[in-house]
């Protein structure tokens, strides 16, 4: 079977440089893998409420400003493919990251037999996720866990257009070292651009081997305009 262009898209990634990236810096972004089309068809299916199976007024909750749709089952194909090769190209460094930190997780190479762990664990329910934010939104720091399993590492990918659909917005990731001061850094991506990132902790190079460093992430707040974004987690929710 010829490779989805999605599959096609990831597999033309320098992996070994994002390996270097996510244990150097915790992240690693990418190039745009999605077409300004398909950001503006992933755009519009916001307003398909029957694609989602709940929605989220971050306000009510003191999350935030804005508001997130989580998808149904079926997923979007674009979303779906995303999710599954991701997760095959991610999975050998998440293992290697938990043996690091003397965890006992094995994560299996495909996603099917680690959505199946996650059903036989009570968490079922899909976690791919469509972000809207106008101005004056952001997205307080956070982290996506949605019961005892979960995927160290997940997937942000920008559908607007910085500059030009928003201004201000960027991506946070904020680092919790022990005994140190929180290191924060802002990503800015271009239109159908991603970065990938823990969703709990990472392992840091210490004088007496790897620590584990608490990780958080959020959106700063948005300036003028409408930002939209996909988020890809590979564990599910309870």
């Amino acid at each position: 079977m010829p490779p989805t262009p999605i599959a096609g898209r990831l597999a033309k990634l320098d992996w070994q440089a994002i390996q270097h990236a996510l244990d150097e810096h915790g992240h690693a972004t990418t190039p745009p893998l999605l077409t300004p089309s398909e950001c503006s068809a992933l755009v519009r299916t916001f307003r398909d409420d029957s694609r989602f199976r709940s929605r989220v007024d971050m306000a009510r909750y003191r999350f935030g400003v804005g508001e997130y749709k989580y998808f149904a089952e079926p997923l979007p194909p674009i979303v779906s493919a995303l999710r599954t090769h991701l997760y095959r190209r991610l999975a050998p460094i998440a293992n290697r990251w938990v043996e690091t930190l003397g965890g006992d997780d094995h994560f299996p190479p495909d996603l099917s037999a680690y959505l199946a762990r996650c059903a036989a664990g009570g968490q079922a329910r899909p976690t791919p996720l469509l972000l809207h934010y106008g101005p004056g939104g952001y997205n307080c720091l956070h982290q996506d866990v949605y019961g005892s399993l979960m995927f160290p590492l997940q997937f942000t990918c920008v559908l607007s257009r910085v500059g030009e659909d928003y201004t201000g917005g960027e991506i946070l990731l904020v680092e919790q070292r022990p005994r140190a001061q929180s290191r924060g850094q802002a990503v800015v991506l271009a239109q159908g651009a991603a970065v990938i990132f823990p969703s709990r902790h990472r392992p840091v190079p210490g004088g007496r081997g790897h620590y584990r460093v608490t990780v958080r992430h959020g959106v700063s707040q948005i300036q003028s305009g409408e930002r939209m974004s996909l988020g890809i987690i590979f564990h599910n929710a309870e």
